[in-house]
């Protein structure tokens, strides 16, 4: 029998533990033996001390194996893909379909979102019926028929993450590089994953705001999926822009839908898809490199195959069976349209993405606390990028809103979120760096 206060002792003097008290300890949060003082205690310590490198994969593998861990029999990789997130950023409801398309089974585990990012759930949702909550039995079945399935974690998938986690939102530890890791790793690897691809955002509309972090970040994940036994890369990827012309669930439903269908060939949240899927597909044996990959996503995207695969997935987890033929007709839609723009005219020079991600959730379209209730109609749509002449014609970007009054009290919010200069400048790049 261990003593949790021993091992929180070795903690704070920075002295590393052994793999069996780090699998004692997170045991211990998914069954209730460690307390909460306790858990707080352990999530300052890890993030005031912070972890050696073998301390953060035996976490991140103690959490994993707190719960069911699913296994696979299928005749083709389990691979998938998670972001830290922004604004726009709806990459994963076409990168699914489109692997799957190509021979993977991506069994996608997603969250919702929070602040001022978007939730790959709630963009689902904004689909009438669909249903992100399944049993670990179902969600198999689906994987297993549908090539994919996007869905909210089970609460048998890593237990410990899910006490850590609330934890380390009441006690000021979100932000720890070793808990993060440790977090997003041990629900994904809890798939039962073969290969995992990682885009780690930078700039103003992400968590990680500085290339610094943003690689540090990016490091610890890389090392940790390879320590823990799963191959795994990482792009950084920009988001001093939005990584779509849209944000709000709906509204940026209706732009994977029109990418699907062919539309959009040069959008960055295409491009985004294929950089990523290229990486995967090589990662995991169905492609014979990465721009072998890339070809492949491509072809599933421009031929029809990964709207197919979507199609499949949303009916198949209840949503309209003909979703891809009148998906218009079944989004919800604002009542009030409005077009801001800006004080002058001139190029975009740079944007406040976050600022644009917090329009968006005061249009209602976000949330501020987690039990907030989100209209999926609202929104922004048609956002200028960098590099843009703004005009009378051509606005900043289109609120869609529940009311006019809101719609005009945001508008200056947005403008505020946005740098015009008399010359072009040049868009950020949309990658930075790959790690592996």
């Amino acid at each position: 029998m261990m003593d949790p206060r021993a091992i929180l002792i070795k903690l704070r003097e920075g002295t590393p533990l052994t793999k069996a008290e780090l699998f004692w300890f997170t045991k211990g949060l998914a069954t209730g033996q460690v307390t909460d003082m306790q858990a707080g205690a352990f999530a300052m310590a890890v993030c005031t001390r912070g972890l050696t490198r073998k301390n953060r994969v035996h976490l991140t593998s103690g959490m994993l194996h707190s719960g069911t861990i699913l296994r696979w029999d299928l005749p083709g990789p389990v691979l998938d893909k998670h972001s830290t997130g922004g604004v726009g950023d709806a990459v994963s409801l076409l990168l699914a379909p489109a692997l799957a398309a190509c021979g993977a089974y991506v069994p996608m585990i997603s969250g919702r979102g929070l602040g001022h990012t978007g939730g790959t759930l709630d963009k689902l949702e904004a689909i009438p019926n669909y249903r992100t909550q399944v049993g670990v039995d179902e969600f198999q079945e689906l994987v297993a028929d549908t090539g994919c399935a996007i869905v909210g974690a089970n609460p048998a998938l890593a237990p410990a993450d899910r006490r850590l986690y609330g934890v380390r939102d009441v006690t000021g530890t979100v932000e720890s590089i070793d808990l993060i890791t440790a977090s997003i790793l041990s629900k994904k690897l809890a798939a039962g994953l073969g290969a995992l691809i990682l885009d780690v955002k930078v700039g103003t509309g992400a968590f990680m705001a500085s290339a610094d972090d943003a690689v540090a970040l990016a490091r610890s994940l890389v090392e940790t999926a390879q320590g823990a036994g799963c191959m795994c890369a990482a792009l950084i990827t920009d988001m001093n822009q939005p990584c779509a012309r849209s944000a709000g669930t709906a509204l940026e439903v209706n732009e994977v839908m029109d990418i699907l269908g062919g539309a959009m060939p040069d959008s960055p949240l295409r491009r985004l898809t294929i950089a990523l899927g290229g990486e995967i597909l090589a990662l995991g044996g169905l492609a014979a490199d990465i721009e072998d990959g890339k070809s492949r996503i491509a072809d599933a995207l421009t031929s029809g195959q990964a709207m197919e695969r979507f199609g499949a997935m949303v009916a198949a987890l209840g949503g309209p069976t003909d979703f891809t033929a009148r998906w218009r007709d079944h989004l919800p839609a604002a009542r009030v349209i409005l077009d801001v723009h800006g004080d002058t005219d001139g190029y975009v020079a740079g944007i406040d993405t976050r600022t644009l991600g917090e329009v968006v959730v005061h249009l209602g379209g976000g949330r501020l606390v987690a039990t907030d209730t989100i209209d999926p109609a609202v929104g922004l749509s048609d956002i200028a990028p960098i590099g843009a002449f703004v005009d009378a014609e051509r606005p900043l970007a289109r609120i869609h809103a529940t009311d006019a009054a809101r719609a005009r009290a945001l508008a200056q919010k947005l403008r505020h979120a946005y740098r015009l200069a008399e010359t072009a400048r040049a868009a950020p790049p949309l990658f930075h760096t790959r790690i592996s």
